[in-house]
């Protein structure tokens, strides 16, 4: 079934809901396409032979990859990846997270990536992830709202307007509780969401998210606030277009979506981009296909990887930031980002493919080049091409308060980028 635009809009805020970490999004995203009829695969397993017709996933701690078998498929099948990420900036539980000072109950807290630190102020903020316990059982776990990082009131700090300056380790550790109150230990407290004890847990990766839930607004309810949209909006965007597919009958390229976590601290991990996630699932596939080395590296040669990450939109209060000749808005579409330093993988073919995708989709979409004066960021883009020297292109849509803990898209971009994906796994 395909979802209206205003359909989409709402799905994506209950899939930004169910996915407050990484694991949660690739638990989420799989248990979705398990539902649509795409059969989940353990590393662990012999996966044999890749059968025509057949749709898969896999999940690697916080990432997910899936996949659909064309009926016609062929040792030679070229594959189009739709690459996401899962992970988004913030801040992860410490070891001994239990912080307990001046009559307050605080959870240890390290910055993860490169959040805007005054956004999580003042907000209510839950803990979820995934923790391991002592019987050998792994859960992903969420507290829902218990925690606030309070500002300091401007009566005890008359120059705050003149420029906030946040501490990383001062100033940014939320409070869960009174010390009066009783004993309130961290890990025992998200433990219990899970049904079990603080005594049980043997490991954790927990991080913090935004507890207020997705919002519409604007004079004509055209925005979506949210937080995680760079970069869910992504991963949403490849799974409601995969979910499309599940019914079809499918010929020629075999459509992926990879979403890796630890895109925002340098995708260096297991389950990251720079990691052997995307190489291995690929081999196991096209030996599932019969493919010899040859057959193979033909197939990668016809292939496609779509880098899709949310970029920045023009901000109206700050137009210097931006490059004078480009500056996308919300609503215009999905950015086609580029960069000469190659921070951005597009080039002329990856333009080309881009503008055919989106015109067959009849979809609009906008450049976007940073000004010379601003630093460039990067993608997964630049690590998949160098990894597997498959032909790249980087996209996404266009956020205001990017790495904020409650960005900005505007809602005609969520199906916007939903059906040029949809085109792009269709494309001969």
């Amino acid at each position: 079934m395909t979802m209206s635009a205003d359909q989409l809009v709402a799905d994506l805020g209950e899939f930004v809901t169910a996915s407050p970490s990484s694991y949660h999004a690739a638990e989420e995203t799989a248990r979705r396409l398990a539902a649509a009829g795409y059969t989940q695969l353990g590393e662990h397993q012999d996966w044999g032979r890749m059968r025509p017709g057949g749709k898969y996933v896999v999940v690697r701690d916080g990432a997910v990859i899936a996949w659909a078998v064309p009926g016609d498929a062929v040792p030679t099948a070229p594959v189009r990846i739709l690459g996401a990420h899962t992970d988004s900036p913030g801040f992860k539980l410490k070891p001994a997270p239990t912080v307990a000072r001046h009559g307050w109950v605080q959870a240890g807290v390290e910055v993860y990536g490169g959040p805007l630190l005054n956004s999580w102020l003042d907000r209510e903020l839950r803990l979820a992830g995934r923790m391991v316990f002592s019987d050998g059982s792994e859960r992903t776990v969420d507290t829902g709202p218990v925690a606030r990082i309070p500002q300091l009131a401007i009566h005890l700090d008359r120059q705050v307007n003149d420029g906030l300056k946040l501490g990383k380790q001062q100033h940014t550790q939320p409070i869960l509780a009174l010390a009066a109150d009783g004993a309130t230990d961290v890990l025992d407290m998200i433990a219990r969401s899970a049904g079990m004890s603080g005594e049980e847990v043997d490991g954790y990766d927990i991080v913090v998210a935004d507890a207020q839930a997705p919002a519409r607004f604007g004079a004509r309810e055209e925005f979506l606030a949210s937080g995680r949209l760079d970069n869910l909006s992504s991963v949403h965007a490849g799974l409601a277009a995969l979910e499309q597919l599940a019914g079809r009958s499918l010929t020629g390229a075999i459509p992926m979506l990879a979403a890796f976590d630890h895109e925002e601290v340098g995708s260096g991990s297991r389950s990251g981009a720079a990691g052997p996630f995307l190489e291995e699932v690929l081999d196991r596939i096209y030996a599932g296909l019969g493919a010899a080395p040859d057959e193979r590296a033909r197939a990668m040669h016809s292939s496609w990887h779509v880098s899709s990450d949310a970029g920045h939109a023009v901000h109206p209060n700050y137009p210097e930031r931006h490059d004078p000749a480009n500056r996308p808005l919300l609503n215009g579409g999905p950015l086609l980002k580029i960069n000469a330093n190659q921070r951005y993988t597009t080039d002329a073919r990856g333009t080309a493919m881009w503008a055919r995708t989106c015109r067959d989709a009849g979809v609009p979409f906008q450049e976007f080049v940073s000004s010379n004066d601003v630093p460039c960021g990067s993608t997964i883009g630049p690590i998949t091409a160098t990894r597997l020297g498959i032909s790249t292109v980087d996209v996404g849509i266009p956020l205001l308060s990017m790495h904020s803990a409650r960005e900005m898209c505007g809602a005609e971009d969520i199906a916007h980028l939903r059906d040029a994906v949809s085109s792009f796994f269709s494309g001969a």
